[in-house]
């Protein structure tokens, strides 16, 4: 049975995951990160992961990028694998992920979700496919309760297109402020942000005469609890460095 230490128990999405280890056998939450406790959980909830008395052997984390120092000085003291599905790092934090990573196994994802996986697959081929004749903007969607923009999930797929391109791609994230064309180099973000959308992706490859659309559409945040879990399952005794759902998925 793997034991998993979950943090950000008491969020919305510590809740889903605590629905979803409750299905299986293979593994078990033996104890939570929160500052807020509900009184809802059937393990002990604590304040900070430096609290944590229970032995865990992976930690799943949903929690905040303000505790991001927290959980890798966990990870490295006690060689535990961290799941990282927490977004909005910025890239001095990314760096700390990398580094960590050399001393601890880390699962390191913006998105937990297959198809949009597959999603990033299939931008790269359609670059591949097209070539530099096309335009490309990303649109993402989310509720109104998400606090960071573009998504995560956005900078992933556009991380990913760049892969397949020789030149230097710049981010465009407020071409509103300006009044001047758009340059052939740039990959426009936009964000929307309302109700209870839970996740959706363009990305819009503008051509001349034509377009071509991919698109994913998530319908409940299940699907993201369900790979940070198999995530949790897969990192179990691995050893040091950094896996994504690359690795999951082979």
């Amino acid at each position: 049975m793997i034991r998993i230490l979950l943090t950000g128990a008491c969020g919305h999405m510590g809740n889903v995951i605590q629905s979803v280890v409750a299905s299986r056998d293979d593994c078990e939450i033996v104890a939570g990160v929160d500052i807020f406790n509900d009184g809802k959980a059937s393990f002990p909830i604590y304040e900070s992961i430096k609290d944590v008395k229970e032995t865990a052997d992976v930690v799943v984390d949903f929690s905040s990028p303000s505790l991001l120092n927290d959980l890798l000085e966990y990870g490295i003291s006690n060689n535990t694998a961290l799941v990282i599905a927490t977004t909005g790092y910025d890239e001095c934090q990314k760096k700390q992920i990398t580094d960590a990573s050399k001393q601890c196994p880390i699962f390191f994802t913006y998105n937990m979700s297959i198809g949009i996986n597959l999603l990033a697959n299939l931008a790269k081929k359609a670059v591949q496919v097209l070539g530099d004749g096309f335009d490309i903007e990303i649109v993402e969607q989310h509720h109104n309760q998400k606090i960071d923009a573009p998504s995560g999930t956005a900078l992933m797929l556009a991380d990913a297109i760049c892969e397949e391109i020789d030149e230097p791609m710049k981010y465009e994230f407020d071409r509103h402020s300006k009044r001047e064309k758009r340059t052939k180099n740039e990959i426009g973000f936009h964000a929307i942000r309302g109700g209870t959308i839970v996740g959706e992706h363009q990305i819009i490859f503008a051509g001349r005469d034509e377009i071509v659309t991919l698109s994913h559409s998530a319908r409940s945040k299940e699907i993201l609890a369900v790979g940070a879990v198999n995530a949790a399952v897969y990192m179990m005794g691995k050893d040091a460095g950094m896996y994504d759902m690359k690795e999951l998925v082979k």
